[in-house]
């Protein structure tokens, strides 16, 4: 185990298992084949073959595709066919505040395999025993990743909202962040990946903020998504990264990135070179 096995679990995509989700002759995600027999039930809306899936051509308008997809991937979560429902919307885009063809409910982006961003907000400390890092751990009753340890502020980017205004928002919903504080924050990095799994395909921008707190601060989850909060050493964050799997997935790749700039994964790790391609292999994009 290591750095690049949880680089390599976020990178994991074979995307020629696939077929293609297109929407006017575009390609914008990838559907798992098993997904792509539940959407030719769908006929009014998907159209399916071996290896393509894609939006019927008779749907132009942004809102009606919005409104007809939106119908079908209710319909399947009631059949327990989508795992969750989280009411945010996400574009169906190629890049972050590009063009969009319509919007679908997030937890359908992975069965998809569409374009996904997010932000993750360090929390950081400077102390008389070095830096050190607010870490939360995921509640049990999520349905996805129950408690991992994750990030001390993440969330979706959904539409409607820009990439600072909603690490604010989540920063007050699940740290109770102060706003004149949370508004220090910077945003340092993006980082994408492209994982694997029982869901589909996630393919993800991650908007990455570091926040310096003062050593006094308790963050205190409000959302209840979180059940506690721990603050680690940097060795401490490093060693559960670099040795298990306790972290969520993608939150490795967020620490790995800090732990890169911060100079604790120095050019003197074995694998310094190759941490450094991997991690930011895959294509930038820029936050608004």
């Amino acid at each position: 185990m290591g750095y690049l096995d949880r680089i390599a679990a976020c990178n994991n995509a074979k995307l020629g298992q696939f077929p293609t989700f297109k929407v006017a002759g575009q390609p914008y995600g990838y559907v798992l084949p098993s997904f792509a027999e539940q959407l030719a039930c769908f006929p009014q809306v998907f159209n399916v073959t071996h290896n393509e899936v894609w939006l019927d051509n008779k749907l132009v308008d942004y809102n009606e595709r919005t409104a007809a997809v939106m119908e079908v991937m209710r319909r399947l979560y009631q059949d327990k066919v989508l795992d969750s429902w989280v009411g945010e919307n996400y574009p169906i885009t190629h890049s972050f505040g590009g063009h969009a063809e319509f919007e679908v409910e997030r937890a359908a982006t992975s069965y998809l395999g569409i374009k996904n961003f997010g932000l993750h907000v360090n929390g950081l400390v400077k102390t008389a025993q070095g830096i050190k890092v607010w870490v939360g751990t995921r509640t049990l009753v999520k349905p996805l990743w129950p408690g991992k340890l994750d990030q001390m502020v993440a969330g979706g980017q959904p539409v409607g909202i820009s990439v600072r205004h909603n690490m604010l928002k989540e920063a007050a919903e699940e740290a109770n962040i102060p706003l004149e504080l949370a508004q220090t924050a910077q945003h340092v990095r993006n980082i994408d990946y492209q994982q694997q799994g029982e869901r589909g395909l996630d393919r993800s921008t991650i908007f990455v903020f570091d926040l310096w707190l003062p050593e006094h601060f308790q963050p205190v989850n409000i959302d209840g998504e979180v059940i506690k909060f721990e603050l680690m050493t940097l060795e401490q964050m490093a060693d559960l990264t670099e040795r298990t799997t306790q972290f969520k997935d993608n939150c490795n790749l967020v620490n790995i990135d800090l732990l890169l700039r911060l100079g604790h994964i120095s050019a003197q790790h074995p694998d310094y070179d190759m941490i450094n391609k991997t991690l930011h292999a895959r294509t930038p994009t820029h936050a608004h």
